[in-house]
């Protein structure tokens, strides 16, 4: 997510969504008005992944927002690191490991049409702890490949997807479809638009409302598409070409991969507000069944007076309440030039009595897990510690 102090380096995401009808693009209907949540910070930092101390190699560093799952033994595979993709594993969050073995690996391939230059595990689901679906945060980084950008910058040639893949052995290990599963991309192949990053990136985690999954993702916008976080809903988890996108009306847009198809998105997705970036995490809270999402947000004046980490909530996952600030600091998206603390980004929301084999559910008290980066002088390093504190929710329906 973040530019690496030494190689390999990376960015995940420095930028800085009855059942035939509503599958075939029903309207649904949209809550008239959100609830009221509070988050409150009830307990210390506790780390959880030291990349000084417990890294495999270098490129274990906490570089995305965390993702748990309850695997088939009742064990947990936990995610959030570097792009060459490892899993924390443990009999309970009291004593998660980095298991050295690497679960999917990212090939520095140069052809964009093969996408598999730098992906992140950054969302899974599973129904029964074997089967497991992911979503990939994908990079072609083109400034790394000679004569695929005209620019040497990174941002300039920053190309961006959303893939998935899956595995058949509860995630210890994940493969490659062939061809690619594109989820979401930008209509037009990476030699187009270059001098700003394009594309979907940073998936949310998945969750579900016991018919549909949803996920947000975030876009820097095109001509006719607005930059923002999209909502992406499926009734087929295990079809990565059935995911559609929220256009302000139904679930109705398919972003499809450029370089095997001419067809085009009919519309753009609508961007959900308040959300200025990518979502971290989204749960919904069993005692009112409200929807939470965390977020990390810099400082504008308006809507997130400092920056940190925000919190909003919604009935219906579209329509979302003034943001809320739980926790103070600078984020990935201001300028560590002079910060006098570390970074804090990547949030996420995890009940370890989550009712679901996917922690995609928490009640009145949960940990949020985040990143805290180190910084020496305008660089954000690779000195980074994955925390987690607990917090007190509260929900007024």
């Amino acid at each position: 997510m973040t530019r690496r102090r030494k190689p390999p380096r990376g960015l995940i995401g420095a930028a800085l969504a009855g059942l035939a009808a509503s599958a075939a693009g029903a309207l649904p209907v949209r809550a008239a008005e959100p609830p009221l949540a509070a988050l409150t910070v009830t307990g210390p930092p506790e780390i959880v992944f030291s990349a000084k101390e417990h890294a495999c190699d270098g490129y274990d560093v906490p570089d995305a927002p965390t993702r748990a799952f309850r695997d088939a033994k009742g064990e947990i595979v936990l995610f959030g690191l570097h792009y060459q993709n490892r899993a924390l594993r443990g009999a309970s969050f009291d004593v998660l490991k980095l298991d050295c073995r690497i679960v999917l690996r990212s090939g520095g391939n140069a052809d964009p049409a093969a996408y598999d230059d730098k992906s992140w595990i950054t969302a899974t689901w599973s129904d029964d702890g074997v089967k497991v679906q992911a979503l990939l945060h994908h990079e072609f980084q083109a400034n790394t490949h000679p004569g695929r950008c005209r620019l040497k910058e990174y941002l300039a040639c920053w190309y961006n997807t959303v893939l998935a893949v899956s595995s058949k052995d509860g995630g210890l290990s994940f493969d490659r479809p062939v061809p690619p599963q594109v989820v979401a991309s930008a209509p037009f192949p990476q030699d187009v638009g270059q001098g700003r990053h394009r594309g979907f990136f940073n998936p949310s985690n998945i969750v579900s409302d016991g018919v549909f999954h949803y996920f947000f993702a975030a876009t820097t916008g095109w001509e006719g598409q607005p930059n923002g976080a999209c909502l992406f809903r499926t009734s087929e988890i295990a079809d990565p070409g059935s995911w559609r996108a929220w256009d302000g009306e139904a679930y109705s847009v398919r972003f499809a991969d450029p370089y095997r198809t001419k067809a085009k998105p009919a519309r753009a997705c609508l961007p959900v507000a308040p959300f200025p970036a990518p979502v971290g995490g989204i749960v919904r809270h069993r005692p009112t069944g409200a929807w939470l999402a965390v977020f990390q947000a810099s400082a504008d004046g308006g809507r997130f007076p400092e920056p940190g980490l925000y919190a909003s909530s919604s009935r219906d996952l579209l329509t979302w309440d003034k943001p809320r600030l739980v926790l103070a600091g600078r984020t990935l998206y201001d300028d560590p030039c002079g910060a006098k603390a570390p970074l804090i980004a990547y949030p996420s929301l995890i009940d370890r009595e989550a009712k679901g084999r996917n922690f995609d559910d928490v009640g009145d008290a949960a940990e949020l897990y985040f990143a805290v980066l180190k910084v020496e002088g305008c660089s954000v390093t690779s000195d980074r510690d994955l925390v987690r504190r607990k917090v007190a929710i509260k929900v007024w329906p």
